[in-house]
């Protein structure tokens, strides 16, 4: 039906005649000379449609935008003085021999071919409409070409794609997974993979030494203003690689990636952080080079001052006092300082003292803040030496548990640089790497993976089970721009290792022979020593592609409420297929103020 796609034509078809197909974008009547804007999967054409072909030009009279059409004619010159050097295609046209109308359309929702704001909700709804906008077909195009230049990379490097079961058992944290009732085994129940983890650590075991997969996975979270509950990764393990040879390796791979798609070209290597220098400077385990912010310990200055708000955390061994220091920010008003303390009260701070330094060069005299008459002077002039404080800067100051500290500063760091300006143009990768073993819960009164329990300690098990709180992971997280788009680590191997580790997890024997016994048993048959990795890939192509949500670059994504508009999903289903699930239903009316079960 077509000879070429739209966005397809330039100079070099002048004088060649051609079919095309779509959709029109947009129609115009100009003195009896109908222009109309043709579009299609590559991009717009002008189809021009005079009276001298009357059965083409009564038809182009009829047709509205979104007309699905198709156009025999030559191509020629745009007049000279009409060229449009926005468009591909905008130095030529196409004069029309014939016109046919293969579809009509009812006027859609919304505009498709102008820049109004449309709500999010009816762009889920009608999303076939939206995915027809230029805007989003280049986002999926660029998704399409970002998979294809991974996979390339990968299988250039003798990596086999291998797919992974979809229905497999819930895992530890069962209240994430999503459970898939089975008929044929009563009272049991699949669960979709929040990742292919221990599948991939099995064909490790099985001699498959690289492994990846563009893999759908599934998480059953609490609602977040940019999380899915099915997202894609990139997903790779590998066999006889240490720590430092599979960074290398994925660093390699996204620095194809960016300048084969991008033309840009990253640092060669990527800069590493531990986690602990990465904490103490950013606040975040992901920061944002970008932004040219550090916080600064103060904990050894104020412990013996009469101030508690400082003395007190700076004295526990699980606190932090910490000071951020903004350039030129003595200009912020009390209102913005009050909507700046009202912020980091989100992340935990019970306040936000501060310290506007007017005038450097008169000491104590040139500062002004509240909490001046509480410290010693000796202590204030430490504080602007060590915080290199100058004339119109102003100081911030978090004390409190280290984790809120890091916390509240962190995100106040990256509020104050992208208010202020101060984000720097570029792409700043960056390894976070010796991440803790396990951090304490202290409700539930035991450790819990910082990663997840497979991850390998940089330890032997006796010094694991010594000191849990000081072992050292051998993980790798990487960020790009304070999104962190990645995250592996080196697996335990070894079965004495595993056990290990989950009898510091609380996980005993019975119920990990229970949960993993099928890891455990395969351990015993010659696992290699392995470790991967794996990549956001809707993160990745979202930051590649400058939007400002993972769902503008997803075909189908769901809402925040993990719901389907177009399609109403989830949705309730008959009394009998429930019954053939075996399967019945508590009613929940009081509870979610509803007249029926749900």
């Amino acid at each position: 039906m077509r000879t070429h796609r739209c966005g397809e034509l330039n100079a070099t078809h002048i004088g060649q005649e051609v079919e095309l197909c779509g959709w029109v974008h947009r129609r115009r009547d100009h003195g009896g000379v109908i222009f109309i804007d043709l579009r299609d999967r590559e991009g717009l054409v002008q189809v021009v449609v005079d009276p001298s072909m009357p059965e083409a030009f009564a038809r182009a009279e009829e047709i509205r935008s979104e007309y699905v059409i198709q156009v025999r004619g030559t191509v020629r010159p745009r007049p000279e003085g009409t060229e449009n050097l926005a468009l591909p295609t905008g130095q030529i046209e196409v004069l029309t021999a014939d016109l046919v109308i293969l579809n009509r359309a009812e006027t859609p929702p919304f505009p498709l071919d102008s820049e109004i704001p449309v709500s999010e909700e009816v762009r889920l709804r009608y999303r076939y409409l939206d995915l027809r906008r230029p805007e989003m077909q280049a986002k999926l195009r660029a998704r399409r070409d970002v998979i294809r230049t991974l996979r390339n990379f990968l299988d250039a490097h003798e990596f086999f794609e291998i797919e992974t079961p979809f229905l497999t058992r819930a895992t530890p944290e069962g209240a994430r997974d999503y459970l898939v009732p089975s008929r044929t085994h009563p009272h049991a129940f699949y669960a979709l993979p929040q990742s292919p983890q221990l599948y991939k650590q099995l064909l490790m075991i099985a001699g498959f030494d690289r492994y990846y997969q563009i893999v759908r996975c599934f998480r059953d979270e609490d609602l977040r203003a940019d999380r899915q509950p099915e997202f894609t990764q990139l997903d790779i393990e590998t066999s006889f690689l240490d720590e430092n040879e599979i960074m290398a390796l994925m660093e390699e791979m996204i620095r194809t990636l960016f300048k084969e798609n991008l033309g840009v070209d990253l640092p060669n290597p990527f800069p590493r952080l531990t986690y602990a220098e990465a904490m103490r400077r950013f606040g975040s385990d992901k920061p944002d080079l970008r932004i040219p912010l550090e916080l600064v310990d103060l904990a050894d200055l104020m412990q013996t001052v009469e101030f508690k708000v400082f003395a007190g955390p700076a004295a526990d061994p699980e606190g932090r006092v910490a000071a951020l220091r903004l350039p030129g920010g003595a200009d912020l008003t009390r209102k913005e300082i009050d909507d700046l303390t009202r912020f980091v009260g989100n992340y935990g701070a019970k306040g936000l003292a501060y310290v506007k330094v007017n005038d450097r060069s008169q000491g104590i005299e040139g500062l002004q803040s509240p909490i001046l008459k509480f410290l010693p002077n000796a202590v204030i002039e430490s504080i602007l030496e060590r915080t290199e404080a100058q004339t119109g800067d102003i100081l911030f100051f978090g004390a409190d548990k280290a984790k809120v500290v890091n916390e509240a500063l962190g995100a106040l760091r990256i509020k104050l640089g992208q208010d202020r300006g101060l984000v720097e143009a570029g792409w700043r990768p960056l390894w976070v790497v010796a991440f803790p073993m396990f951090e304490w819960d202290v409700e539930a009164k035991r450790w819990e993976s910082l990663h997840h329990p497979f991850t390998a300690p940089a330890c032997s098990i006796e010094d694991l089970n010594a000191e849990p709180g000081r072992a050292v992971s051998q993980a790798y997280d990487i960020a790009l721009n304070g999104v962190e788009i990645g995250g592996g680590s080196i697996r335990i191997h070894t079965q004495q290792m595993q056990e290990a580790v989950f009898e510091l997890l609380g996980i005993g024997r019975q119920e990990a022979e229970e949960k993993f016994g099928f890891l455990l048993n395969a351990l015993k048959y010659g696992c290699p020593p392995h470790g991967g990795i794996a990549f956001g890939l809707d993160r990745l192509v979202m930051l590649m592609t400058g939007s400002k949500t993972i769902r503008d670059v997803m075909a189908f994504p769901k809402t925040q409420a993990a719901a389907c508009p177009m399609v109403d999903a989830p949705a309730r289903v008959n009394e009998e297929q429930l019954r053939e699930l075996f399967i019945q239903l508590r009613k929940l009316a009081q509870q979610r103020n509803m007249k029926e079960p749900f």
